[in-house]
């Protein structure tokens, strides 16, 4: 039986504004959205030329819950996204060069070459550099709200993990501690349907993950994963509470790895017509077919955002 509740749909443009998106705002969220694509696709193609060291992972399909979350943080908000937010980065204003200098492990990348492709951030922008793809950055972003709280700051942390990830001790003891103390923390659980191989029915015994926030004390929100503006209305909403001392929340986006855990290990576990199904809730189709028919995004305005992907400028040379 469900216990968490499930968010409603962003409806009209009306709700939009309630929100506070405006017509720039969307535009901005449709251009994030189509160049996290752009970069994770380059980067694959770059990947299978031997040009990436280690594994590649993409958040193919993750795009809305990524974007969304990012564009409802506040400017001086934390965060701790993971290897499928890669369009948090891009929504704080990591520059797509600086994010191909990391996938190829060169000095101008966010680590300077010290870290693994996808374990990136930037502490300047509010993004903590994550050490594992499992819960472990969940106490660090419970820490962070502790800091807030101890400072008397008006600032919340945001914490992402996994369906499979929320198995481990280490999301108990982060929402334990974050329950007690009320902390200015949202919780972000990136439901893709498959923890590597393992697919939901065999990872946890609720409806859904959100169905456990009621046991720490606090409120769980099931979100489309895959719709944009409901993401960013319910972390909006969520992060007010926070701001407001009212402590944490769990939201859960469902949505589906449209690749594989990593490039190399592929998708033959996963039956095709979960493909078929998802595909035509593609979340960069579906906001754009949305912003064309409220005419917020014109045939125009459409291919001003799908322009090629800026490169580094070039430096000029010194006169002679």
């Amino acid at each position: 039986m469900a216990i968490a509740r499930e968010a409603e749909p962003v409806g009209s443009m009306h709700e939009v504004r309630e929100a506070g998106l405006d017509h720039e705002d969307l535009l901005a969220v449709y251009r994030n959205m189509l160049m996290t694509r752009a970069i994770e696709e380059r980067g694959h193609i770059l990947y299978k030329q031997g040009k990436i060291p280690g594994s590649f992972y993409t958040g193919r399909g993750n795009e809305a819950a990524a974007v969304g979350v990012a564009t409802a943080m506040g400017q001086e908000d934390v965060g701790t996204p993971l290897h499928r937010d890669m369009g948090v980065h891009v929504t704080r204003g990591v520059e797509p060069w600086r994010i191909f200098a990391q996938y190829m492990g060169r000095a101008d990348g966010p680590t300077q070459g010290r870290d693994g492709n996808v374990h990136m951030a930037d502490s300047r922008l509010g993004l903590l550099a994550m050490v594992s793809h499992l819960p472990a950055m969940l106490p660090v972003a419970v820490g962070c709200a502790l800091a807030f709280r101890i400072r008397e700051e008006k600032r919340v942390a945001v914490g992402w993990f996994g369906e499979g990830a929320s198995a481990r001790g280490d999301t108990h003891e982060a929402m334990n501690l974050a329950g007690v103390r009320k902390l200015p923390v949202v919780f972000v659980c990136d439901n893709n349907q498959w923890a590597y191989s393992t697919p939901t029915y065999l990872e946890y015994a609720t409806e859904h993950v959100a169905d456990r926030a009621e046991a720490y004390g606090f409120e769980g929100v099931v979100v489309d994963g895959n719709d944009v503006l409901a993401v960013y209305r319910a972390v909006s909403e969520a992060a007010e509470r926070a701001r407001r001392g009212e402590g944490p929340t769990l939201l859960e986006f469902k949505t589906f790895r449209m690749r594989g855990h990593e490039e190399a290990s592929g998708v033959a576990y996963v039956p095709p017509a979960l493909f078929e199904e998802w595909g035509k809730r593609d979340p960069v189709v579906r906001f754009e077919q949305l912003l064309l028919s409220r005419g917020v995004l014109t045939p125009w305005s459409r291919t001003r955002c799908r322009r090629p992907i800026p490169c580094r400028p070039r430096r000029r040379s010194s006169p002679t």
